[in-house]
């Protein structure tokens, strides 16, 4: 069942889809789209899911569920996962390599490979400063305190 994003608690499971590039309007309008319909009628065991979605900052896709009534499954997530596989294919992105980490270059959105990450810390071009996206949050209380946090707060921290 598809609810408004900001509707649900604090403790609503999340998952977050970063993009290899930054989404077009008409790209958003059709996600939005086949979101809409997937979360609709995502379930987990024939029961309808409490769910919803947020597209944030044209470039990450998030997925949330109010497990008060129902537990995500296995098979759930892999429904999930399918269609957010669906999504790559479709609009030519990447959004489930973990092996990457995105990241504010001033005003902009920068996304990097982890290797490309490793390599801009060597050189200066990053510091433990720089605002990452911790992708790796798991509940709605945890996105809004712990997603956009200097790298020296996250798991990036290491590679200073």
């Amino acid at each position: 069942m598809l609810i408004p994003f900001d509707s649900l608690p604090e403790d609503a499971r999340i998952w977050i889809y970063p993009s290899n590039r930054k989404l077009a309007d008409h790209e958003i309008a059709e996600i939005n789209t086949e979101l809409t319909a997937f979360i609709s009628n995502w379930s987990a065991h024939s029961n309808p899911l409490t769910a919803s979605y947020t597209i944030m900052h044209d470039r990450f896709i998030i997925l949330a569920v109010n497990q008060e009534n129902q537990a995500v499954t296995g098979c759930s997530i892999d429904a999930s996962v399918a269609c957010i596989q669906q999504l790559e294919q479709r609009f030519q992105i990447d959004l489930l390599d973990k092996m990457n980490v995105t990241f504010r270059q001033g005003e902009y959105i920068t996304h990097k490979s982890l290797l490309e990450f490793k390599k801009m810390v060597k050189e200066k071009s990053v510091s433990a400063n720089t605002i990452v996206f911790n992708n790796l949050v798991n509940t709605i209380e945890e996105w809004k305190a712990c997603w956009e946090v200097p790298a020296s707060e996250s798991w990036h921290s290491r590679f200073f």
